[in-house]
Formats: structure tokens, sequence, C-alpha cells
């Protein structure tokens, strides 16, 4: 693309961009949110409340209702150690995820399924 292609495909999307912004300005849905979100932002610097204080307030069960918290990391289930057992070579391979080579090697040579039945109990 030319240099000046490129600037006035630039100019345009600026144009398109500032009449967008013009038609946001005189929305007076806009208007109230903006004034709410003003309001509550003094109300909550009047009375020395952060964002947290007020859903605390207003949700006090929202931390025991399962939902995930911001600030806990997510805990993941321990994998179970599987114990295949090639019949044919009496060979143990121990593992926690499908990821090993020799697992794979095994599947790619017998087919995952007969793999798959030689998982120990």
């Amino acid at each position: 693309m030319s240099r000046l292609a490129e600037f006035r495909a630039a100019e345009k999307a600026l144009q398109e961009q500032l009449a967008q912004l013009e038609s946001l300005k005189n929305d007076a849905g806009l208007k109230k949110e903006i004034e709410f979100e003003e309001k509550l932002q003094a109300l909550m610097k009047s009375y020395d409340k952060s964002l947290r204080d007020i859903i605390a307030i207003l949700d006090p069960n929202l931390g025991k209702t399962g939902l995930p918290q911001a600030n806990a990391p997510k805990q993941r289930r321990a994998r179970v150690v599987k114990v295949y057992q090639n019949p044919h070579t009496g060979e143990l391979i121990e593992t926690k995820g499908g990821n090993h080579r020799g697992l794979k090697a095994w599947k790619e040579q017998y087919g995952a399924a007969t793999v798959d039945s030689w998982l120990r109990a």
C-alpha cells in the first residue's frame, strides 16, 4: 500500500471515529451513566470506601457462592499416576499425563485402544 493510500485510509478511519464520538456525546443514556459514575465516585470518596467495600456491602455472600474471588488462586486437582504395562515386553510406564514419549510410541505402534487396555488398576 502506498503512503498516500495509507494516509487516506487512516484519515477516513479518523473521520468515522470522530463521527461516532459525536453521536455518543449526544446520547442521553450515556450522559446519565457518566453523571451516575461521577456521583458514585464522589460518594465513595466522601465516605472513604473502595469499590471492593461497596461490593461487599451490596453482596456479602459473593465470596461464599462458589464464584471465584479475584485474589484467590485457582486450585487444580492433582493428577493421578497411571501405570501401563506392555504385555509383550513386560515394560512399565508410569505417567501423570498422556504426553509420555514411550506411551506415545506404544500408541502409535499398537493403537490407542489397545494401549489403554494395558492400564493397571
